[in-house]
């Protein structure tokens, strides 16, 4: 009897198994938001982008860097420049790097007021991509600006106006868009990101045609590109570039850091509070061969020094001009060397009957520039004649160090492009200080990579 109830039990428990078994419900799984067929608009992808770049971007800020090719030169071109994507789906434009100012801004069609003929189509403007003039960054970007931007009511616009040292300027009007930038793991990083849209250009900045389609602003304020990525947790508040030396075009730049080992650079600290724009490390005493340029020896009458990527020529006060160039014309002296003016923008070159081939060449002539920097220790940045040195069309040489007084730098000395040439410089945000060390900047890293994104990218879109 006892075996007849068991085996009865597991009869019915295999029936009631069975029943269930047929009877399984399937679960359907359903989007969270509306699906994006073929035909959905471009402002949907983006929202996505944006999306899942502030849900996810804290989790793996210790892991990216974006990497850049820098393209251009000192002479002729007079700048160097990355490309940049932006949109959804992404387009490719040309920014000029600027370490000296905060904003990144692109041409575009809004209608254009005053517009160059640039590489590129203008950019276009997506609906409900305007910023208000509510927005945090809007007030960033209007601060010391010398234009009245009074709008009521919560909703309007957030206008911008930025001017620059060489007198050209931009106007137009804050947008939000997805940019697109390249990382080291082979993989897209997709920002939610604030620039301009700039409708009039004016200056040097409205000449056609025009090697750049904006500016790419890397400066210490908060609405350069890498402090709201940073502030968004996708990459590290570090900046870094490589201006390639020898007379060689290009280098490379990078966001972030993990790409490059810091030990073995110089570091000295940054003045000044963290939201203050330039790159100041403060003064620093001038020696030319070995000679110092200031009486005093410390170099605070030369005024502080001031790292900006978006100066071709390195530019000083006055008082450390004026002692540069009688040390220069010093060691000249009975070298054969003419002094001609004849170049129609650098004032200081020299001829001889020959000519110079290059600017290897002409530093035979010249001495070492070193700066002494003493925060903690003495730090040295050593510039050689390479670093300072320009051949013209006319096979002279000439200084590459011009008197900043005429451009309002009345107490600081700005290293431009010039003198950046062979070293890798970078701006550590995070820790306040700025180093460098001697490189070979043609040695991309993930050069192979690099070549190979804009490809991804394209596939990706198909």
């Amino acid at each position: 009897m006892g075996l007849f109830r068991n085996l009865l039990l597991v009869f019915v428990l295999f029936g009631v198994c069975i029943c269930f078994s047929q009877r399984a419900d399937v679960y359907r799984l359903h989007p969270k938001y509306p699906a994006a067929d073929d035909e959905a608009d471009d402002d949907s992808k983006a929202f996505f982008l944006s999306r899942d770049t502030n849900r996810i971007g804290s989790r793996l800020q210790a892991e990216q860097t974006t990497i850049f090719s820098l393209k251009g030169n000192v002479v002729p071109d007079g700048l160097y420049y990355v490309t940049m994507h932006v949109g959804v789906p992404p387009k490719p434009y040309f920014l000029d790097v600027d370490s000296g100012s905060d904003l990144t801004w692109v041409q575009c069609d809004a209608p254009c007021r005053s517009c160059a003929k640039g590489p590129h189509p203008l950019y276009k403007l997506k609906k409900n991509s305007l910023v208000p003039d509510k927005d945090p960054l809007c007030a960033a970007v209007q601060a010391g600006s010398v234009h009245n931007h009074n709008h009521k009511g919560p909703s309007q616009q957030c206008d911008y106006y930025v001017d620059y040292a060489d007198q050209s300027s931009s106007m137009g009007v804050l947008v939000r868009d997805i940019v697109w930038a390249w990382l080291t793991n082979k993989t897209w990083l997709t920002a939610n990101s604030v620039f301009g849209c700039g409708y009039d250009q004016e200056g040097s900045l409205e000449k056609s045609p025009a090697r750049t389609d904006g500016v790419l602003g890397l400066g210490r304020g908060m609405a350069s590109l890498p402090s709201q990525w940073a502030k968004q947790g996708l990459i590290k508040n570090v900046i870094g570039h490589c201006i390639s030396g020898g007379g060689r075009d290009g280098g490379y730049m990078f966001f972030g850091d993990d790409l490059v080992s810091t030990s073995a650079m110089t570091w000295v600290p940054m003045l000044g509070r963290p939201s203050i724009k330039h790159y100041n490390v403060g003064a620093a005493q001038m020696i030319f061969g070995n000679k110092s340029l200031d009486k005093e020896g410390d170099g605070k009458n030369l005024g502080g020094i001031i790292f900006d990527s978006g100066s071709s020529y390195t530019y000083f006060t006055n008082q450390a001009y004026g002692a540069f160039l009688t040390a220069v014309k010093e060691n000249l002296s009975g070298k054969q060397l003419q002094q001609d003016s004849s170049d129609s923008f650098l004032p200081l070159c020299w001829r001889r009957e020959k000519g110079f081939g290059s600017v290897a060449e002409a530093a035979t002539y010249f001495k070492l520039l070193t700066l002494n920097f003493r925060s903690t220790k003495t730090k040295q940045m050593k510039i050689f004649p390479e670093g300072y040195l320009v051949v013209n069309e006319k096979r002279n040489v000439c200084l590459g160090i011009l008197n900043g007084t005429a451009l309002g730098n009345v107490d600081t000395n700005v290293l431009g492009d010039i003198s950046l040439q062979g070293h890798l410089v970078v701006y550590d945000n995070e820790k306040n200080q700025i180093g460098w060390a001697y490189s070979d900047c043609q040695k991309l890293p993930q050069r192979r990579v690099l070549h190979s994104s804009q490809t991804l990218l394209n596939n990706l879109w198909r």
